[in-house]
């Protein structure tokens, strides 16, 4: 078990069960949509984030990623991590049906995954130095064919796919996600693989 500084948000009551057994720090439900609501609930998440930082942590799908972009706008982008879980396809044990998009969600997700995601977000891990950031900024991504060019969504479509991050991922967030997750050998391999498969 792994010591974190920054408390981890995540979606459900399981996605806290899976999350409890591998890391020691707090652990906050959204309750889904129901933080929308939540008056209480966000002014905790904002006066953990004022104290210790807080890290984001929801599934891949599409409500995981406006839950995201809900937190994103309500505690300073500054106290905010996001560790991002790759698409993989499948069900939960415990649930009779793969979800909508037929997704794994967070409680699916194998354990060295889940602490790769937070690895790689920037989590201050107790006894662990922080991982240095590749630097990118969007003109980078622009002269990568990424950004504003014909085709440009298709090839970080098939980036995204390289290095199995969310399909639904915005310029923004794969920006944020390439510069906490990759080295530039790493990025280069991806790009380039995407370039072929395209």
């Amino acid at each position: 078990m792994i010591r974190i500084r920054e408390a981890i948000i995540v979606e459900g009551r399981y996605d806290k069960i899976t999350l409890s057994s591998l890391v020691d720090t707090v652990i906050i439900e959204t309750g889904g949509f129901g933080i929308f609501n939540d008056r209480e609930r966000l002014r905790y998440i904002r006066q953990l984030a004022q104290r210790r930082g807080i890290i984001v942590m929801t599934d891949g799908d599409g409500a995981g990623f406006v839950i995201r972009r809900y937190l994103k706008g309500a505690v300073d982008p500054a106290l905010v991590k996001h560790a991002y879980i790759p698409d993989i396809m499948g069900k939960e044990r415990r649930k009779k049906e793969a979800s909508k998009e037929g997704k794994l969600g967070v409680e699916g997700m194998a354990p060295e995954v889940l602490l790769r995601a937070l690895r790689a977000c920037g989590a201050t891990i107790e006894d662990e130095a922080a991982a240095p950031t590749m630097g990118l900024r969007k003109s980078d991504l622009y002269a990568d064919g990424l950004l504003g060019q014909p085709g440009s969504a298709a090839l970080r479509t098939a980036l995204l796919r390289e290095l199995a991050l969310p399909e639904r991922l915005t310029s923004n967030g794969l920006l944020e996600a390439l510069n906490v997750m990759c080295t530039r050998a790493e990025y280069d391999a991806a790009l380039s693989a995407a370039k072929e498969k395209i």
